[in-house]
């Protein structure tokens, strides 16, 4: 039996919550709401404003930029909480793509996962962690030179990071509980010592800084790595530097939806899955705006812009609490990258566990051992995870990869519209809110946002499409092996 025909005489049995499947349900809505949030903060928050900042110019537009990233962010969390009530099943994402089109399409969407979009995000959280930890152990650095194989130059960090990575794996590995333990623990600190440094920030406000950025707050002007200013020509070049911002963003709001992937874990997933998207991603845009505008408050937008290594967290942690600073942005940078990076390793595996289960992965990766998790998955993950720490490369790839993540939401959300006619009797516990507008809405900005990247900024586009294109013929051979 071919795969698109087992898929089409799916019972409803196999579109039950996944009880049967030997998962224990141990997340309950706080747990399932703090993977959400601890998903999404990493390091990019304390970094890309920046980069950002150099795109547009003006505190009104960088404000801008993370609120139309975070009403994106949520507009789609609203719309998964439909198909996340529909099939409330381990996989998540994976498993709406596959039943609103093809398991091609959902394989496709599996692969790029695999490949660079959540294997490449550990990597880069991972040496994050030892980016920072730097500061206190010059030694760890990632400037510095641990092995040298031909062109291939591994520093500490790096190394550090893979063993970091496997550590977590274990732990990962030994149950759902262990893991939900970190991931809780570190997240709930992470919010509170944001909100302390938010805190602080608008406490010792910068009156004269304040009233500077905000004088002229929607004038988008391009601004250099050394603080020089220019003017944009036109406004089509205006409205590609403001998708070229967006990336950024993205990157930093991105992984919300792992926990549709954990959803055979979640106690009454069709509430809780719906219901935690909504609360966690609310959560990260609030701190994320909140501590953009704190930015703004005690530093100049050109110190935002050219803030060594991009880190402006520190440059505002050092104006905020002086020499001291550098050390509790460091610390809080670590908090977050290490608790980050556990809850990408916990929910990516069960992604490869469905494709596994339909025939389109390595068959171990859909077994579950003695603890009910599915080991060789999280093994397996780590190891293109550790591959991709080894290149290098980690960095460019989620810059580049933004494009095919928000193509892939696209056609997840447009899945909302196709099941309600492929299957309009499907029970729909969750329905999406301000269907059918929001989810439109929100295609329409995705594909905004996509066009002005492959007009303005092809290179952020080509490389995804490229290795979510290699997915085709690894699709082919599977079902052919199969």
């Amino acid at each position: 039996m071919s795969i698109s025909n087992h898929i089409d005489t799916l019972s409803p049995a196999d579109t039950a919550p996944d009880s049967a499947a030997g998962w224990k349900r141990e997340l309950g809505l706080l747990d399932a709401t703090l993977l959400v949030a601890g998903s999404m903060i990493g390091s990019g928050i304390f970094i890309v404003s920046a980069d950002i900042t150099r795109h547009i110019g003006s505190a009104g537009w960088l404000i801008a930029v993370w609120l139309i990233g975070g009403f994106m962010t949520l507009t789609a969390a609203l719309s998964y909480g439909e198909l996340s009530g529909m099939y409330p099943k381990a996989g998540g994402q994976y498993v709406y793509l596959r039943e609103a089109y093809n398991p091609l399409v959902a394989f496709l969407y599996g692969w790029s996962l695999f490949t660079v979009i959540q294997t490449g995000t550990i990597a880069a959280v991972g040496v994050s962690f030892y980016k920072f930890l730097a500061y206190f152990i010059p030694a760890l650095s990632e400037d510095r030179i641990l092995l040298q194989l031909g062109g291939l130059r591994i520093s500490p960090a790096q190394a550090l990071a893979i063993l970091t990575i496997f550590g977590l794996t274990w732990i990962n590995s030994r149950g759902i509980r262990k893991g939900r333990i970190i991931q809780s623990t570190f997240t709930l600190t992470k919010v509170l010592s944001m909100g302390v440094l938010i805190l602080a920030g608008f406490i010792l406000l910068k009156p004269e800084v304040w009233h500077a950025n905000w004088w002229h707050a929607w004038q988008i002007r391009s601004v250099s790595v050394t603080g020089e200013i220019t003017q944009y020509a036109g406004k089509p070049a205006l409205w590609g530097a403001v998708a070229a911002a967006l990336v950024g963003a993205i990157v930093s709001y991105d992984a919300w939806n792992n926990v549709t992937f954990v959803a055979g874990e979640i106690n009454n997933p069709r509430r809780n899955i719906g219901l935690s998207l909504l609360l966690g991603t609310v959560m990260v845009t609030l701190l994320y705006v909140l501590l953009n505008l704190m930015f703004t408050a005690v530093l100049p937008l050109e110190g935002i812009a050219t803030a060594q290594k991009d880190r402006v967290g520190i440059a505002a942690a050092d104006a905020i609490f002086g020499p001291a600073g550098t050390a509790v942005i460091a610390i809080m940078i670590m908090i977050a990258t290490f608790g980050c990076n556990n809850g990408l390793i916990l929910a990516g595996a069960r992604v490869y566990f469905s494709m596994a289960r339909d025939g389109l992965f390595f068959r171990r990766a859909g077994v579950l051992n003695r603890q009910a998790v599915p080991s060789f998955a999280l093994w397996i993950q780590a190891g293109m995870a550790s591959i991709l720490c080894l290149s290098g490369k980690y960095g460019d790839l989620l810059d580049m990869i933004s494009f095919v993540v928000v193509i892939y939401y696209i056609l997840t959300i447009f899945g909302i519209y196709i099941l309600r006619v492929k299957k309009p009797d499907h029970p729909r516990p969750y329905k999406a809110i301000g269907y059918p507008v929001l989810p439109a809405i929100y295609i329409l900005m995705g594909l905004a946002f996509c066009g002005l990247l492959i007009v303005y900024k092809p290179g952020f586009t080509w490389p995804g499409l490229i290795i979510a294109i290699l997915g085709v013929p690894v699709y082919y051979l599977q079902r052919k092996r199969r």
